[in-house]
């Protein structure tokens, strides 16, 4: 089966962020996940169709459709052989439940994710199955962070994308970005305040952007306007952002800034925590947030990523003085 081909895929479109925070096995989540998983791949219709929401039912197409989506899965893929991995998240008011699985009829270096998503404790609105993204090659997996890395903000903030598994980060494909982060700010479990429909219900919008080390800049963009959210921009993806070299063959991008706020120039030199500008939500951003990645060349688009070890934080309240955010965490810096 082609990489690239999506076995088949059922989804409802989701609301704007709602409550957001990492799920644990003992919140009885991935018993239901294996549950739903084992129902659909038996047979047990009647079960599943029960636990979904009137308007999943619909989409699906009852009975016959899930037939017809075991069938053209067992078809490309065959039977489940071995479980690698299950997570899951609250996100979006939704609990979000990946299983990743070898199958029969692929190579053992594909796998094929089942997403279930539902309401917490209620009926299940999303139903996802395809192939598991595949990361970038990179022999960079060892590699040590040479520059220490502060967060390049203040206060509080959420990893929405993070890590090195598919299910944690949707970078990995992209070389440059194969350790990439997505980071937005959050309050009572919303990353908004309102309807979420303009840029200045998000909490980070606005937000200062720091310099995570000392250096170089070797480009700083500025000039492309902030998206509505919900909306992208393809043709400049990263949007407004800042690259530093910072003198040891890594570079930092950040990326998605605000219009008018970059405070900095090609050439200028940059010291640890110097504001760069402001967070914001322009180029291939659909809400505002901050993309940071470490990578091996001065310019965006370019060169391979390397991994981002960040010094001297908190995550959950708890000190780390190295590591690696993940998908769920809430990261702040020293004060």
């Amino acid at each position: 089966m082609s990489t690239a081909k999506t076995l088949a895929a059922i989804a409802l479109a989701l609301a704007l962020a709602a409550a957001w925070r990492p799920v644990s096995a003992a919140d009885g989540v991935q018993a239901r996940g294996r549950a739903l998983t084992h129902w659909l791949s038996t047979g047990q219709f009647d079960r599943v169709l029960d636990a979904m929401s009137p308007q999943l039912r619909a989409t699906v197409g009852g009975h016959e459709g899930l037939a017809r989506l075991v069938q053209a899965r067992d078809q490309q893929a065959g039977e489940e052989t071995a479980l690698v991995d299950e997570a899951a998240y609250h996100e979006r008011g939704l609990v979000d439940y990946y299983r990743v699985a070898r199958h029969a009829a692929l190579p053992a270096s594909q796998t094929v994710t089942t997403q279930w998503l539902w309401q917490p404790g209620g009926a299940v609105v999303g139903l996802r199955i395809s192939p598991t993204p595949r990361a970038a090659p990179t022999q960079r997996l060892e590699y040590r962070t040479k520059t220490s890395l502060a967060l390049p903000f203040e206060g509080r903030w959420y990893v929405a994308w993070g890590g090195r598994a598919a299910h944690q980060n949707h970078h990995l494909p992209s070389p440059d970005q194969r350790f990439a982060y997505d980071l937005l700010v959050l309050r009572d479990g919303r990353s908004h305040a309102g309807t979420g429909h303009s840029n200045a219900d998000y909490f980070c919008f606005g937000r200062p952007v720091l310099a995570p080390a000392a250096g170089r800049v070797t480009s700083a963009i500025d000039g492309v306007p902030d998206n509505t959210p919900g909306a992208m921009r393809e043709d400049k993806p990263a949007g407004n952002h800042v690259v530093i070299d910072q003198g040891n063959g890594e570079h930092s991008l950040l990326a998605h800034l605000r219009r008018g706020s970059v405070a900095v120039k090609r050439g200028d030199t940059v010291a640890s925590g110097e504001q760069l500008g402001e967070c914001g939500n322009s180029g291939r951003s659909s809400e505002p947030h901050l993309h940071y990645h470490l990578q091996t060349a001065p310019v965006f688009g370019q060169g391979e990523g390397l991994p981002a070890v960040f010094v001297d934080y908190f995550s959950g309240g708890e000190y780390q003085p190295r590591g690696e955010p993940v998908r769920g965490e809430l990261i702040h810096r020293l004060p």
